[in-house]
């Protein structure tokens, strides 16, 4: 830097300091600057006037080196002459030390001091150019000889040499090259960026001295932009074009400045730092002070004699604009260079401030007996009174506080005023203390931090000045924020507790889960209520429809908030969040208040869990649209129900289950099962009105429901009852074996056998497992032992609970059974399923001994009372299918099998003898028939009818084989069927023949199998063209009935052919029929076969030959026997003739398509053409379209 420039505020009044500080003058010179044309300002010495006093320089002190070179060469005119920096490194070349030559360079650098002669010869690569073995010569330096030295290939600086890497071995040119040539390149770079910083230079002269003058003689007008202040101003345009979202116009704006890479800032031209963005420069604008250039430099305390004579004959206007220029970049270059140094001391100074705060801290905490607020320095008596306090009260380090404390230190001396800022600080922070909840560590006052204080003399408001230039603004929040250094864990979470209302915001909806654990930490730890809750009210709102995954994120941290903090905070502070989101309008917002609370009910008070959270979920059950939203309420009531201990609320509980079960979604009906019903028994275990309230309580229901259903039973609300008590028996299992007598002699044994995997039915959700719900597997394979044991060999003596069961429960549950209706297949089916797992759980040996024996008494199914009217009806009841498929199906080994078959075959011919409905027993074929691994055992018992004595057994056979037909393989009804129902029919009595005819129906309609399709239609054909059937009434009336059954589903090829030509002639047969009865019959059957098959395609042949002839005919009929029959069928005849008519219209247009084909685009083009000129309305449009009649 030119040592013309005198920056007058900068003077010492000590001319010691002065010259102290000389030495920093001449390392800032070199011969060069003359060379260049820099003309020396008025208190520049002649050049290397003083160059000894380089030697003693302190660069790294800002109170040495912070004073301008101009100034220390003033009050250092007369000193003793010293060897400059210059002399010294023409010695070391000379002497050809060229690594200490290379150090002092390297060191002259880093202090932006370089020296010409170093540079030029460094930068040479002919210094280092090896010529026959010869050293590198400094001919014009004057050099003398030396030694060798090595270099690698393409070397062109000694800066690149590396002493260290060569050997005795020789070069190793390969491994050098690659670090060679990334030094060139840092070194082309260097080079760019001087050549960069010249061409800024030259471009900045460029406008002519007249033009400026111009421009300064009237200052309202403003001086053209320059080049490169307008690549500057690009930039930073586009910059905030980017910043602020408009990246069109940014688009737009590049393009039109094609000539300018915006990515990179070094592309302006300008060789100095980037300034800030145009918002951060709009915004101080304002505030930066106006800069005077007609400013007369002086010196302060300077002696008149020390100056050159003609300094106040100077004046500073007739220099050129250039060299004021030139002077003014000089000076901010050093203010920058003064600025960076005490920068880095500040950093290191508050490095030592944590560290002496951290060891404080460790005192603090180490000390138990008395409470200490730190080190103190011993205040003097001159300390003054504290005016105002810190502004960190006393939780964070301050930037804005530390300021302060170094400029007024300043006015006094460093022990003094270093005192006085830590009586201030303790005396203020524990007079105002905002945050009285944090601990008693965190209100204690922070000992002073000393700072090493500069031996300088500016005035404070200059200092004060000075360090508004570092550019620290604390004015707004975030800028308030980051001013603050949170040093306590509770500062942190006062810190977090301000940030994150801000941050939420900001963040992606599909990150915002990230922000989960920070939310809840600060929730946890944060000392103010109020922001506590702002926090978790953010929580519950971070996202606006969180997904499963996302809600399991803020349950789980729920969660642990509550484990945390405890249930009067859990209380306090979730549930309320929870009850304002009760009617949100998103349903995932509802289902995570549903889940919440079941997941906190561990942690809330047992008073709020029994009342008000008992209350919401009721609330949300009763009230909530949304099919997730009530499965999650239930879940969570189940839960509740779970740590539920107020026995008052069990009717409660009794009416929330009947109004899950009672829910029109199946989702909320199987959690209920799977979850609530589980849970509730549970708890009415522990009442001990399982068996006592419950149970009974729902029977009861069920019997009154019976009661009101002789007109019409309600099947939906039996089938809930039911479904409960379903879900209720391995609860009531777990009782038997827990109140049983062998529980005092239960232990865990090794020699156990393990349970059976189909030991039990598989429960619906791991609640209704008997392991779980009395604790483990093998304490189950223990009571399992013992129970068998105990029903076996010992008998139920005093077993309260299991006589319950057999006395009250099982009698109970089968009268109930034989009052349902028998047709009802749903009823059937519910009870059998709930016997079936009954039977099940409680076990085979219970089955046996206890349940078939109450069952077969009812039944009686000896002999002997076969003609007695009792026994014969409560055949006929729901007893008999639900005791088949439901109690005698449980165990499938040998000897069930036999049973069953046994049971089943003399029902049927009990009833078959005693002319009983076969309802009861239909049931039992078609439940069982449901299952084909029942086929071949209902085939057995229809085989033991089939061959039995009595006709009317052979009879209730052949009917039954109908109800098992559907589903069965064709090759068992090829196999076992078709030649029974065959066998059947060759027997003499025309009443089993008849009854066959159903079944043969359904195989038409089931088989597909052409041979055995073909047997049937021979066998039905025998029926129809027999001179022995003709006068049989009731066969002809039974094949009308199945033609109607199965003909719409039927093979086409056996309707058309079979069905339709006999359905005819049957129509034609019944019209000459005298008996007025058989007359009405036949034609009542006829008309619904011809209903069922009217909706079948029909070829235009069958319509005229068999289908339209068929219906007049029986029009015939019911004109005489039933005049409304005979207006529908006046109607039917007339569509099937407009279908026949509508074909022949068809084919006749099909004989003309060719024709038609070659004008049809002409039509067509007409066609539209008319319909768009059409403007008549809609209805005369549709007339357009109908058919005259």
């Amino acid at each position: 830097m030119a040592a013309g420039n005198v920056n007058p505020f900068n003077v010492s009044d000590s001319e010691e300091e002065a010259e102290q500080r000389q030495d920093g003058a001449d390392t800032e010179r070199s011969p060069s600057d003359e060379a260049q044309g820099h003309s020396l300002g008025p208190f520049s010495p002649p050049a290397y006037s003083d160059p000894a006093a380089l030697l003693s320089s302190n660069r790294t002190s800002p109170s040495v080196d912070g004073i301008p070179a101009s100034a220390a060469a003033v009050s250092g005119i007369g000193a003793e002459t010293r060897v400059s920096l210059d002399a010294i490194a023409a010695q070391l070349l000379r002497d050809q030390y060229i690594l200490t030559a290379l150090e002092l360079h390297t060191e002259l650098l880093e202090a932006g001091r370089e020296l010409p002669r170093l540079r030029d010869y460094f930068s040479n690569p002919g210094n280092f150019e090896r010529q026959s073995g010869t050293p590198p010569a400094c001919k014009e330096q004057g050099v003398g000889p030396g030694g060798p030295l090595n270099r690698a290939g393409s070397i062109s600086t000694l800066d690149s040499l590396d002493f260290a890497r060569y050997s005795d071995d020789g070069n190793r040119e390969s491994d050098e090259r690659v670090a060679v040539l990334e030094f060139e390149l840092r070194k082309a770079k260097e080079t760019i960026q001087a050549l960069r910083a010249n061409l800024t230079q030259a471009a900045e002269c460029e406008i002519a001295s007249q033009e400026r003058k111009n421009y300064k003689s009237s200052p309202e007008t403003q001086e053209p932009i320059r080049p490169l202040e307008k690549r500057a101003l690009n930039f930073l345009v586009n910059e905030y074009l980017l910043k602020n979202e408009y990246k069109l116009t940014s688009i737009t704006f590049s393009d039109e400045n094609d000539d300018q890479d915006f990515e990179l800032w070094d592309d302006v031209g300008l060789n100095i730092p980037k300034p800030p963005d145009l918002l951060q420069l709009y915004r101080n604008c304002g505030n930066s002070q106006p800069l005077h250039r007609d400013n007369v430099d002086v010196a302060v305390s300077v002696d008149p004699s020390d100056l050159p004579g003609d300094y106040f004959t100077q004046e500073p206007v007739q220099q050129t604009d250039v060299i004021q220029q030139q002077q003014q970049q000089e000076v901010v270059q050093e203010l920058e260079y003064q600025i960076s140094l005490l920068n880095s001391e500040k950093q290191s100074l508050a490095e030592q401030i944590k560290k002496l705060q951290s060891d404080i801290q460790a005192l603090q905490r180490n000390v138990s007996s008395e409470p200490t607020a730190g080190v103190k320095s011993t205040p003097s008596k001159e300390n003054p009174k504290c005016d105002k306090p810190p502004l960190d009260n006393g939780q964070y380090l301050d930037i804005r506080g530390v300021t302060e404390t170094d400029s007024s230190s300043d006015t006094t001396k460093t022990s003094t005023s270093t005192t006085i800022a830590t009586d201030c600080t303790e005396n203020s922070t524990t007079a105002t203390q905002p945050h009285s909840k944090l601990k008693a560590n965190g209100q204690q006052s922070k000992s002073s931090v000393q700072f090493d204080q500069p031996n300088r003399k500016l005035s404070p408001a200059f200092h004060q000045a000075l360090l508004s230039f570092c550019r620290m603004s604390a004015d707004s929040r975030l800028g308030s924020e980051v001013s603050r250094i949170a040093d306590s864990e509770q500062s942190v979470m006062l810190m977090l507790g301000r940030c994150l209302p801000h941050i939420v915001p900001n963040v992606l909806l599909a990150k915002r889960e990230e922000l989960i654990p920070l939310i809840l930490c600060t929730a946890c730890l944060h000392p103010e209520p109020k922001e506590r809750d702002q926090l978790l009210h953010i929580l519950f709102n971070l996202i606006k429809r969180p997904d499963d995954e996302q809600r399991q994120m803020i349950l789980t941290g729920c969660v642990a908030f509550a484990q945390h903090v405890g249930p009067t905070r859990v209380e306090a502070e979730l549930l309320p969040q929870c009850w304002e989101q009760i009617n949100h309008k998103y349903p995932e917002r509802r289902l995570l208040v549903a889940e919440a609370c079941g997941a906190l009910a561990p942690y809330l008070p047992k008073e709020i869990r029994s009342s008000l959270v008992l209350s919401m979920l009721q609330q949300m059950l009763a009230d909530d649209k949304a099919d997730m939203v009530r499965e999650a309420v239930v879940k969570s009531l189940g839960v509740i129900m779970g740590y539920i201990d107020d026995p008052d609320k069990y009717s409660q509980g009794f009416e929330l289950m009947l109004l899950s079960l009672g829910d029109p979604s199946e989702r909320v009906v199987s959690a209920t099962h799977q979850v609530f019903i589980p849970a509730f028994a549970a708890w009415c275990t522990e009442l001990g009105n399982l068996q006592s309230q419950l149970i009974p309580s729902l029977l009861t229901r069920i019997e009154k429901l019976l009661k009101q259903g002789e007109y019409g039973l309600d099947e939906h609300k039996l089938h809930m009852y039911l479904s409960a008590l379903q879900s209720l028996i391995p609860s009531l299992f777990a009782v038997l074996l827990q109140n049983a007598p062998f529980t005092s002699r239960v232990k865990l044994q090794g020699d156990v056998p393990p349970i059976e995997v189909t030991r039990f039915p598989r429960p619906a959700s791991p609640l209704q497992d008997v392991a779980t719900i009395v604790g483990s597997r093998e304490q189950l394979a223990v009571l399992l032992h013992l129970y068998d044991h105990q029903l076996q060999h010992e008998g139920t003596t005093g077993w309260d609970s299991l006589l319950w069961v057999v006395n009250q429960f099982l009698p109970q549950i089968i009268d109930i059974v034989g009052r349902i209706n028998v047709t009802s297949s749903t009823c059937v089916h519910e009870f059998s399923r709930f016997f079936w797992r009954l039977c099940r759980t409680f076990g085979k040996i219970f089955t046996n001994t206890k349940v078939k024996p109450q069952f077969q008494e009812i039944l009686r199914l000896s002999e002997e009372n076969v003609d007695a009217t009792a026994g014969n009806g409560i055949l006929t009841k729901a007893t008999v299918p639900i005791y088949a498929t439901g109690v005698l199906t449980c165990y499938n080994q040998e000897e069930d099998r036999k049973l069953l078959v046994g049971f089943l075959e003399d029902v049927m011919t009990t009833l078959s003898l005693s002319h009983a409905p076969l309802d009861s027993l239909k049931a039992s074929f078609v439940e069982l028939g449901a299952n084909p691994a029942y086929h071949e055992l209902l085939l057995t018992v229809l085989w033991y009818g089939v061959v039995h004595t009595s006709a009317l057994v052979r009879c209730t056979a052949a009917r039954m084989f109908e109800r098992v037909l559907r589903g069965m393989s064709e090759a068992l009804i090829d196999k076992r069927v078709a030649p029974a129902l065959i066998t059947l029919c060759s027997g003499p009595e025309f009443s089993v023949r008849i009854s066959t005819i159903p079944a043969f129906g359904t195989i038409m309609e089931t088989v597909t199998q052409k041979e055995l399709l073909e047997r049937v239609k021979m066998q039905l054909a025998s029926f129809l063209e027999d001179p022995q059937y003709q006068d049989q009434h009731s066969l002809h009336m039974e094949i009308i009935k199945t033609f109607g059954r199965v003909g719409p589903n039927a093979e086409p090829r056996f309707r058309d052919e079979f069905v339709l030509p006999h359905l005819h002639k049957l129509a034609l047969c019944n019209n000459q029929q005298t008996v007025e009865s058989k007359r009405i019959d036949i034609a009542t059957q006829l008309f619904e076969a011809y209903s069922a098959l009217s909706c079948c395609f029909i070829s235009e042949e069958l319509m005229v030959n068999h289908f339209l002839p068929g219906l007049r005919c029986l029009r015939t009929d019911m004109e005489q026997l039933s005049p409304e029959h005979e207006v529908i069928l006046s109607s039917m005849i007339k569509e099937c003739e407009i279908k026949v008519e509508n074909k022949a219209i068809g084919e006749a247009q099909g004989s003309i398509s060719i024709a038609a084909s070659l004008v049809g685009e002409d039509a067509k083009t007409k066609f539209l053409s008319k319909m768009g000129q059409l403007t008549t309305s809609g209805a005369m449009l549709a007339n357009v379209f109908q058919r005259k009649k």
